[in-house]
């Protein structure tokens, strides 16, 4: 076991708790019991949250909240599209809160949440389900820099 801190280039293994503001859990690597391997550096994390985790040492825990911004993005209003019941022939139409996948212009597929359902339009919601919250991690750091063998499938994504 290593002591030395969480650095600017780090690879971090870590659990998480992923929670809102109301406590209701949005996400956990401790329940599937599968920890998350983070590279700080590479963009995959917002600078808050990257500072939040400098200077942690192995066996470290620590509780902290990011405003939407630092987490995943505020709500984007482009980002709320407006279709006609005929787009829904085929599937049916779907219940609000369903999740369904919409194919992109270059041919991707996203997900959808619908947000509405009215007498002649269903609104869809493509934000990333937690844009717009404050969000709230509880983190406790297992490895720094781990020795991981190719085969390992523990990372995050």
């Amino acid at each position: 076991m290593t002591n030395h801190a969480v650095q600017p280039d780090s690879a971090v293994l870590l659990h998480f708790d992923l929670k809102l503001a109301d406590g209701q859990l949005a996400d956990s690597t401790r329940r599937e019991n599968k920890p998350a391997l983070f590279r700080l550096g590479d963009g995959s994390l917002s600078a808050e949250l990257e500072q939040a985790l400098l200077g942690l040492r192995e066996g470290d825990q620590k509780n902290f909240s990011l405003a939407p911004e630092s987490a995943f993005g505020p709500s984007n209003p482009d980002l709320i599209q407006f279709y006609s019941r005929r787009n829904f022939i085929e599937t049916g139409v779907p219940d609000v809160g369903t999740i369904m996948l919409f194919t992109g212009i270059k041919g991707s597929e996203m997900p959808g949440l619908i947000s509405d359902v009215a007498e002649d339009s269903i609104t869809v919601d493509f934000n990333h389900p937690l844009a717009g919250k404050v969000v709230w991690f509880d983190i406790e750091v297992l490895a720094i820099d781990p020795q991981l063998e190719a085969t390992d499938e523990h990372t995050a994504g």
